[in-house]
């Protein structure tokens, strides 16, 4: 076997490995209030049972973290790698109402900043990659995932105004793509910290302590958390950081504006 065909047979390897689920988790998606459309998606990773020191058994509920797998892990989902990611984001583009498409034209080589045709096979020449190389070049190709009846969405363009994120955000515009993040980044806070008491209400202002020691910390949250508590944590140093309890939509949208957070979304790769 040559090198060519090694190599295309990695690719295809590595392809395949992702279909394959992980061990004992599985995807969970939560879906947006503002833009109920939206399913951001986690992976639930079940946890085995404590068996304490008087033999008892306690179950454990399973921990959520990020999934960056995008569609692949989804039972549900059959993709063909070679036909590209779903455009998940195709339909939030399309409802804003400020893009239309168009036509495209042929990439010239004075797009990738050559003269001339000659200048650019002759700068091409030696990587074996470049578009712009002869018919007979293709059998050198040692990438076999290349599909040559690849569906290729159609070219947008802004209709009157920019399309970016920071456009919308210092509008006051709360995107589909804002609140993804939001969702994502809070990690079910709200739920977590919806279950922990709070020691200075009427309910619990009798609240046991296992040590004499133990404390609570209000300073990062409205309620408060034994320190013997597997939910405490400090409150850490935010070295200027405006980072609040709950990662909240507009939060999100404040940050964009302010130039101190950015969303790469681009409108002709509604994929990402």
């Amino acid at each position: 076997m040559n090198t060519a065909d090694l190599n295309g047979q990695n690719s295809v390897d590595s392809v395949h490995s992702v279909e394959k689920p992980l061990p004992n988790s599985k995807k969970a998606y939560v879906s947006g209030s503002l833009h109920e459309d939206i399913l951001v998606p986690f992976r639930e990773i079940a946890l085995a049972p404590t068996k304490s020191f008087n033999g008892e058994i306690e179950v454990n509920e399973p921990v959520r973290v990020y999934d960056t797998s995008g569609p692949w892990g989804d039972p549900k989902f059959h993709g063909d790698v070679s036909q590209g990611l779903p455009p998940l984001r195709a339909k939030w583009i399309r409802d804003r109402d400020d893009v239309e498409t168009i036509t495209g034209r042929v990439v010239t080589p004075v797009d990738d900043g050559y003269l001339s045709m000659a200048h650019a096979r002759h700068a091409q020449r030696g990587n074996g990659n470049s578009k712009f190389q002869a018919s007979n070049a293709k059998e050198t190709r040692s990438f076999k995932l290349e599909n040559p009846n690849f569906a290729r969405g159609k070219i947008l363009r802004a209709k009157s105004h920019p399309v970016t994120q920071l456009y919308y955000a210092r509008r006051g515009i709360i995107t589909p793509e804002m609140e993804f993040i939001a969702i994502r980044e809070n990690m079910g806070r709200e739920s977590r910290r919806s279950e922990i008491p709070n020691p200075k209400s009427e309910t619990n202002s009798k609240l046991k302590i296992r040590n004499s020691e133990d404390s609570f910390d209000t300073r990062h949250s409205t309620f408060g958390i034994a320190r013997n508590d597997l939910c405490f944590a400090h409150a850490g140093e935010s070295f200027g950081a405006n980072i609040p309890d709950e990662i909240t939509p507009d939060f999100v949208r404040s940050e964009v504006a302010r130039g101190r957070a950015i969303i790469p979304a681009n409108i002709n790769h509604p994929e990402s």
